[in-house]
């Protein structure tokens, strides 16, 4: 399965049909987390955790007890990278067969945070379940979805720019963007707020996060992890549409909101023959 059609295709589970996972599909997962790169050069250290043996609870996921977790120090660009990371475990999961969604609050975290190991200086930002999807939705997950309206995105222009935020973009006039801008949108988020904005400036794209109330960060913010989802779909469109581009934090002289802060950029460098 080719990563763009992942992304169309995968998802949120969290209700499983309660047959354990192939082991070696699992381990193959984890292979895959443990070598993949982020941008920002951040080392995580993921684990392989089972339920019954680590006393772990979650009370929206039923049908399976692996779940994978990572944690990292506490540093600047954490969350982007763990985001940036995580995103590419979960599409290679959804590639294997295998179901995944993203937990940050909904589950016993002292828990997962003593099985993690978890030390003064690091955080575990967020873990997911690991199992193969059931033919059938629970009603709380139904619920659950119909609530954030999961299946729904922002139009293109509501989420990316052209020059300035003032100008809204449309995916006929995006050029070489159009394709990874909307791998972007169709970008998975906390409660599905798509919290990501890009603006166009040349051959740049600079990406911003629009905080929202009610996500302050504390130990770690939860919107910049959505945002190293939104790095993560765009690299992945680039890629696949055969468009060479080159990561940076360039901090354009841009206006902008007083709710948006500057993430990233990436730069197209020179078309591919």
């Amino acid at each position: 399965m080719e990563r763009m059609d992942a992304i169309r295709a995968r998802r949120s589970v969290r209700t499983f049909d309660e047959k354990k996972a192939d082991r070696a599909v699992l381990e193959k997962i984890m292979d895959f987390a443990r070598k993949v790169q982020n941008p920002y050069d951040i080392s995580i250290t993921w684990s392989l955790l089972d339920a019954k043996r680590d006393s772990l609870s979650s009370p929206v996921i039923v049908g399976t007890d692996d779940w994978i977790a990572g944690k990292m120090a506490q540093i600047p660009h954490a969350e982007e990278a763990f985001g940036y990371t995580f995103e590419k475990v979960v599409l290679y999961a959804w590639s294997l067969g295998i179901g995944t969604t993203w937990i940050a609050g909904t589950m016993d975290r002292q828990a997962f945070e003593h099985a993690m190991r978890v030390k003064d200086g690091e955080v575990m930002p967020c873990v997911s379940p690991l199992g193969y999807p059931a033919k059938k939705m629970s009603i709380r997950e139904s619920l659950m979805r119909k609530g954030i309206r999961a299946e729904e995105r922002a139009p293109f222009g509501e989420l990316f720019f052209r020059g300035s935020f003032d100008t809204p973009l449309s995916p006929e006039d995006a050029g070489d963007f159009a394709v990874p801008l909307e791998m972007v949108r169709l970008g998975p988020s906390a409660v599905n707020k798509q919290p990501w904005r890009a603006v166009i400036d040349g051959n740049k794209v600079h990406f911003f996060v629009e905080h929202r109330k009610g996500y302050e960060p504390g130990k770690w913010d939860i919107q910049k992890i959505d945002m190293g989802i939104a790095l993560c779909h765009f690299e992945i469109g680039a890629e696949e549409s055969g468009i060479p581009v080159i990561f940076g934090i360039e901090r354009p002289d841009l206006s902008c909101p007083d709710d948006m802060e500057y993430i990233a950029s990436y730069t197209i460098s020179s078309r591919k023959e």
